[in-house]
């Protein structure tokens, strides 16, 4: 029997009787900055549920402790009274003895409290690693398995790829949740035919009801509800047959992969740069050519090599590694393309 033809489950009839209410999101908290400065004793204060893995540079400390400046206020969990945010500027203060630091307290549970201190040592401060930041994304999701990916890498500075690869490789203890919460507060379907085949039973249960009234119900947009609707008037399944299948889309390879593929279908190792650019110097057709000649100069202005990195990459600032990590992956895709092309252009002609 069709799918659109079956008998609304007991659940949703249950549910259809009772006037239809937006789901229950969580509320953000308020933003640290606005909550009040107060003095604490730092004796008093408890160390924190630090995202770091490594925990304080000491060098940054320090650095923090012979500054002139101000220090801006820490961020405390009122209930007791750890540190979320600010441990650097707490150990510069026992460094310059002070006995108390002015603090701003926030009012939440400990999981939101640790969602707060990635979010604020993401936005400021000396940066998280990479390392940090894929182990607070892993505690997210323990701590917060109906976060959509998009939304745990807002707050752990990760791509939501990133944290897919994280939530796939969790323990299978990790509760199978239907629905996830974006970044924009909304609940949404993961897989996207459950949430039509909802709104399909709704429909059937309540044909006057609106389209925003069921889209909200169902976890869907308005017009997902809208297509449902126009998709069981017309007697078709509101499931399209794209989505019946299930299959998760493939990735798309990374650069590091294809370059690794395209080596293995040359069948060696590929051969340094240098010597590349000193046969084809060598070879007639481009030395005696003006295309030839062209190409060559086109090659050396870009056929550069990245000599001397290990050196450099020491004195990159941490905040900048990971914007020059992604110019580098993608000058790899460019050729990588660039490759591709001239591989395949290579067989056909063979």
């Amino acid at each position: 029997m069709p799918a659109h033809q079956l008998m609304p489950t007991s659940s949703a009839a249950t549910e259809a009787k009772r006037p239809m209410q937006p789901p229950r999101i969580p509320k953000p908290s308020p933003s640290p900055e606005n909550h009040p400065v107060t003095m604490l004793p730092i004796s008093k204060l408890l160390p924190a549920d630090s995202p770091r893995l490594s925990g304080e540079d000491v060098q940054h400390v320090r650095m923090l402790a012979d500054s002139d400046a101000d220090l801006p206020p820490i961020l405390v969990h009122r209930q007791t009274l750890r540190v979320i945010d600010g441990m650097h500027r707490l150990r510069a203060a026992v460094l310059r003895g002070q006995e108390e630091i002015a603090c701003r307290l926030f009012e939440g549970g400990e999981d939101a409290a640790f969602v707060i201190a990635v979010e604020t040592n993401i936005a400021h401060g000396l940066p998280l690693s990479l390392a940090d930041r894929e182990a607070a994304a892993a505690r997210i999701l323990r701590s917060h398995p109906q976060w959509s990916d998009r939304a745990i890498a807002a707050v752990t500075g990760l791509s939501a790829k990133t944290v897919g690869v994280i939530r796939r490789g969790a323990t299978v203890d990790q509760p199978q949740l239907h629905s996830r919460i974006g970044r924009d507060g909304r609940v949404r379907p993961v897989n996207g035919a459950d949430g039509r085949r909802r709104a399909g039973e709704l429909f059937a249960l309540r044909p006057d009801a609106s389209l925003r009234e069921v889209a909200r119900r169902a976890g869907i947009s308005p017009g997902t509800a809208r297509d449902v609707r126009e998709r069981i008037r017309r007697g078709e399944d509101p499931i399209p047959p794209r989505q019946r299948g299930n299959r998760p889309r493939p990735e798309p390879p990374s650069p590091e992969r294809e370059l690794r593929r395209l080596m293995s279908v040359r069948g060696g190792p590929l051969r340094d740069r240098e010597t590349i650019l000193r046969n084809l110097r060598r070879d007639p057709s481009v030395r005696f050519t003006d295309s030839g000649r062209s190409l060559l100069r086109w090659l050396d202005a870009r056929a550069t090599s990245p000599d001397g990195w290990e050196t450099v990459v020491h004195s990159i600032a941490p905040h900048c590694a990971y914007a020059i990590a992604d110019l580098a992956c993608a000058i790899a895709e460019e050729w990588v393309a660039v490759a591709e092309h001239l591989r395949q252009r290579a067989e056909n002609s063979a």
